[in-house]
């Protein structure tokens, strides 16, 4: 099979991610750095990343993970913040989160050390939604509501059309369901920001068709796919 699927298929990136790390030469066949794509390798050859050894995931495990806040998803942090890795110590098998939430935004992660299904989950082209229940400060106008649909300009690039629904109007702030199907980076607060209703608390209850159920901040659970 291809270099970067067996990366994935190991469990150490996603098949998109597998690709820029070899890409960026921390990858080896049998002691030889290879960084080129295309490369084939068979169960016979030596691999290793970053000078580790890697071989395939036995078995493919699917966690669902309700995020607390003051946690980070990414595998390496130069502040030494607690990791959502940390939450689930019984797991055995070397896995990774599918997308990163913000280290204050709380809800649902999925966590698996199947690449193919972290990419199919994330990649742009699937347009997969998710969702969030956000409390934001004063109540957007329907107009304000209309950018979402439209798309809003951040960073310089026009966002996908996303959705935001009242849930609760609280006066001096509200509560609201927002549907996106992109992960850019702090997306959301930062849409909130344009329509100048700047984000109090944010957290992800949905990945397309997985909901995140009655999980408790800090609980998990195993789930399948089809």
């Amino acid at each position: 099979m291809r270099l970067q699927k067996f990366i994935a298929l190991a469990g150490i990136a996603s098949r998109r991610k597998a690709e820029e790390i070899i890409s960026q030469g921390r990858v080896t066949v049998n002691d030889e750095v290879k960084s080129e794509m295309g490369v084939i390798v068979t169960d016979d050859d030596i691999v290793k990343v970053d000078g580790k050894l890697i071989e395939l995931a036995e078995e493919k495990v699917y966690i669902l993970l309700n995020k607390p806040a003051g946690y980070v998803t990414t595998s390496k942090d130069q502040f030494g913040r607690p990791n959502v890795i940390d939450l689930i110590p019984e797991i055995k098998e070397r896995v990774y989160p599918v997308g990163r939430l913000d280290y204050a935004t709380s809800g649902m992660l999925i966590l698996t050390n199947d690449g193919d299904y972290a990419n199919k989950m994330m990649h742009p082209s699937k347009n997969v939604n998710k969702t969030y229940e956000a409390r934001i400060k004063g109540v957007p106008t329907k107009p304000e509501m209309e950018r979402f649909k439209t798309g809003i300009e951040i960073d310089g690039v026009k966002t996908f059309p996303a959705s935001i629904k009242i849930i609760k109007n609280e006066g001096s702030s509200c509560i609201v369901s927002i549907k996106i199907s992109q992960g850019r980076n702090r997306q959301i607060r930062k849409m909130c920001d344009e329509i100048d209703h700047p984000v109090i608390s944010l957290k992800r209850t949905a990945i397309g068709d997985i909901q995140l159920r009655d999980l408790k901040e800090g609980e998990w659970c195993y789930f399948t796919i089809d």
